[in-house]
């Protein structure tokens, strides 16, 4: 059995220094661990995690987004970033808010039965300034990316995807229709993943509404569970016997996404 954890921590210094990591990682204990938004360089980790190893991919930027991947097995090698040529193919450059192949945004790990990515996918932001690089370029060329891993053996990928794939994914979608996180192009590509075989997790278990996985901190969200979900693990289709639980813990606190799990058994 392999049990794999993903979180947006949205800083994890500000998690660690909550004491809320480890109680974390103490409850699922978790086997691969893949986290987003980390906003640090690995030497500026205050973490004491001894049964794992980590790899870091943090951004340029100083405190800004960055992924992680710790481990409790070794993996057979680390890839960070997407390949150039795709990053070339899709057009994947730097707009007015950064160069997202500079921020940190994709890590991969490849064991010796699959690959494990963990993904922060850029967010379009509140006018849709990069609404255009998520549609035309990031999410193809992420799509692409573990396309072209699956040729070589079955993928997991998971982390904050920054968008509601439909209206059971967000509290209230009537009134978010056309902003960011619900606009038909984020949708669109989503489903684009699906179309290509691979398998929400969440949602071989668990249909309907009311399963949320990030929060506003305004109007109490959290507590009176108005949120939407935005993060997600998704598997190749041929592990999909395999998946023998996928959860949201939406009672593990310390930041305004809550952890979310898969259990496979390989």
């Amino acid at each position: 059995m392999l049990k794999l954890a993903s979180w947006n921590v949205n800083g994890i210094r500000a998690v660690t220094r909550k004491d809320l990591f480890h109680p974390f990682v103490s409850k699922l204990d978790p086997d691969v661990i893949c986290l987003q938004e980390t906003k640090a360089e690995e030497s500026q980790s205050e973490l004491d995690l001894p049964q794992y190893q980590e790899f870091w991919y943090s951004a340029d930027k100083k405190g800004y987004s960055g992924t992680a991947i710790f481990s409790k097995s070794k993996p057979l090698s680390v890839i960070k970033g997407l390949p150039k040529d795709i990053i070339t193919k899709y057009k994947v450059v730097g707009d007015l808010y950064g160069d997202p192949n500079k921020e940190g945004r994709v890590l991969a790990v490849e064991y010796e039965k699959i690959f494990v990515v963990t993904v922060y996918t850029p967010n379009a932001k509140d006018n849709l300034g990069r609404l255009d690089l998520r549609h035309k370029q990031w999410d193809p060329a992420f799509l692409e990316y573990v396309s072209r891993l699956e040729t070589k053996k079955p993928v997991v990928f998971c982390g904050d995807l920054n968008v509601a794939h439909t209206p059971d994914d967000l509290a209230n979608p009537k009134p978010n229709i056309g902003k960011k996180g619900f606009t038909d192009e984020e949708r669109e590509g989503f489903q684009k993943f699906l179309d290509a075989g691979f398998i929400d997790s969440f949602r071989m278990f668990h249909k309907g509404n009311g399963f949320y996985t990030w929060w506003t901190h305004w109007a109490n969200a959290r507590a009176r569970n108005v949120g939407w979900r935005i993060d997600y693990i998704l598997v190749s289709p041929n592990l999909k016997s395999s998946v023998k639980a996928a959860e949201i813990h939406s009672d593990i606190m310390g930041s305004d996404h809550c952890p979310i799990s898969i259990t496979l058994e390989i």
